[in-house]
């Protein structure tokens, strides 16, 4: 339902948080820092009718609950033949993070529902060749070895692929070399209704405000505070609030804002659009059959998010089935946006890197093109190579997400484009904007967590925060990646909270149901 600034909670006369965006990030931090300190003034500002209609929306993302289990990109190969996995634990741990703030609210009945936004569904790696099987053995033997990935399976047995995903083996050639890794205790993540949950558990609460229809125009320094000046896009009235603490959450819109804001830090930034495209299937029949989030291989100069993959989704109560996405280009930041936004990002900050990253990145823009002038036969072929028999007229196109991702400068290259998340701070901590894209939503609260040390370290030194966020996230301050015995603490009880499947190690490691390599 949508909702006007006029039916949310009153204005708050000089907020001590202004939270550009009503997305997860937002409703992250916003959590968060009520449960640390209930007296503080937070105002959200949200330019859309209602929360999560971009990027945390769930049709807009892979909602795959990144934790680095079944994502390729994540585990390079080094030159040398072995496989790099720092990154894939970094992730990993990191979506452990938000488990336990998840499992914390739900515990306080701050959420009522777990299944309202993650639900089990296993995260698979599938691809064929040779080549590519060999990649994927040596890449299970690596994280498979690690306390983190207890429980990965791994199978180039025809049969046993078959019974995990039916849909992606039946009417495939037989003489086709398959491989694929299976982690029983992946999830399908809402971050949608996740965002909602969150917001909700907020509304009513003292100190606590959000306006829709409420576009953010501009961010100027008032002595130790930032003047917000606001626009009603209802009645086209501005007024200003006076903030200690603004975060500039808003996804693709968080850079003009950004270069609004004037700080140093902040020079050079620019964003390169990438917006995409899902087929998405809602026929029981089919989804009844497939439960898994089965990633593939990405095409030679792809970005990242373009990774092909058939996901199980758990949306609106009903379960689909997704393929894609299929990238595309278009000069928007936001789903939303301005087809502008691309042109009134330019400053002489940001020219040189943009034009550098332009000359550089020649197999992603002639990857992008192929994107945009694919015919929906083409896009259907493409699915056809995850799901041999799949029946065209199950499938719609549904348009996903607009992503803005980071180009900054570089010494060496002039420019460097890059497919993560970034936050950018002022020196005095009073500012933050996030730019970027996956693994954002999954790691929201590793992200804010990052927001807090940098910019309420007084609060964390000598307010008590420390020991409450200890509370909240019981591995804070703490490595999951060192701490074996510690991370299957958590993880058992995160699952039994959130109803996800957990395994447990040293059952694992008697259970040859769960660990076997198949076929090899």
């Amino acid at each position: 339902m949508t909702r006007s600034s006029n039916s949310a909670t009153p204005n708050l006369s000089n907020p001590d948080v202004v939270l550009i965006g009503a997305g997860i990030m937002s409703a992250t931090l916003a959590v968060i820092l009520k449960e640390l300190d209930p007296k503080l003034k937070i105002e959200i500002h949200e330019v859309l009718g209602s929360e999560a209609q971009e990027s945390s929306n769930a049709w807009n993302n892979a909602g795959t609950g990144h934790a680095a289990l079944c994502e390729l990109n994540y585990t390079p190969e080094k030159a040398n033949g072995s496989i790099d996995i720092s990154k894939a634990l970094e992730v990993n741990t990191e979506f452990d993070l938000s488990r336990q703030l998840w499992a914390y609210l739900v515990a306080k009945g701050a959420i009522k529902d777990p299944q309202s936004f993650i639900n089990p569904v296993p995260h698979m790696t599938f691809v064929r060749g040779v080549v590519n099987r060999n990649f994927l053995k040596k890449r299970f033997a690596t994280l498979s070895n690690h306390p983190l990935y207890y429980g990965m399976e791994y199978s180039e047995d025809k049969k046993q692929i078959k019974e995990w995903i039916p849909l992606v083996m039946e009417g495939r050639d037989p003489n086709d070399v398959v491989a694929a890794t299976r982690m029983v205790t992946g999830t399908d993540v809402n971050y949608g209704v996740l965002t909602k949950n969150l917001l909700d558990s907020l509304r009513g609460k003292d100190g606590f405000s959000i306006h829709f229809f409420s576009r953010v125009q501009d961010l100027r320094r008032h002595g130790n505070a930032w003047s917000v000046k606001i626009r009603d896009e209802k009645t086209g009235q501005h007024r200003y609030v006076q903030a200690k603490f603004v975060l500039i959450g808003a996804g693709g819109g968080s850079l003009p804002l950004l270069q609004k804001s004037g700080i140093p830090e902040g020079r050079g930034y620019g964003g390169f659009p990438v917006s995409g495209i899902w087929l998405r299937c809602d026929n029981p029949e089919v989804s009844s059959r497939h439960n898994a989030k089965v990633y593939g291989k990405a095409s030679v100069g792809s970005p990242p998010m373009s990774v092909p993959h058939l996901d199980t989704r758990h949306i609106e109560g009903k379960v689909s089935v997704l393929f894609g996405p299929y990238a595309g280009f278009s000069t928007k930041f936001l789903k939303h946006g301005s087809y502008l936004d691309l042109f009134s990002s330019i400053d002489p900050e940001n020219i040189l890197p943009l034009l550098a990253v332009g000359k550089s990145n020649l197999a992603l823009e002639e990857y992008l093109v192929g994107q945009v002038l694919e015919s929906s036969e083409q896009r259907f072929a493409a699915l056809r190579e995850f799901y041999p028999n799949a029946n065209e007229q199950d499938w719609k196109v549904e348009v996903a997400g607009q992503r803005a991702q980071i180009i900054k400068k570089d010494p060496v290259h002039g420019g460097i484009l890059e497919f993560g998340t970034e936050l950018i701070t002022a020196s005095d901590g009073s500012i933050v904007a996030m730019l970027g894209a996956s693994p954002g939503a999954s790691t929201a609260v590793w992200i804010m967590l990052q927001v807090i040390e940098r910019c309420f370290r007084d609060n964390l030194a000598i307010a008590g925060w420390a020991d409450k966020l200890k509370e909240m996230i019981p591995s804070y301050g703490q490595s999951l990646i060192d701490n074996p015995d510690l991370t299957e603490r958590v993880r058992a009880e995160t699952a039994a909270i959130l109803k996800i499947n957990d395994i447990n190690s040293k059952e694992t490691e008697n259970d040859s149901r769960l660990s076997v390599v198949h076929g090899a």
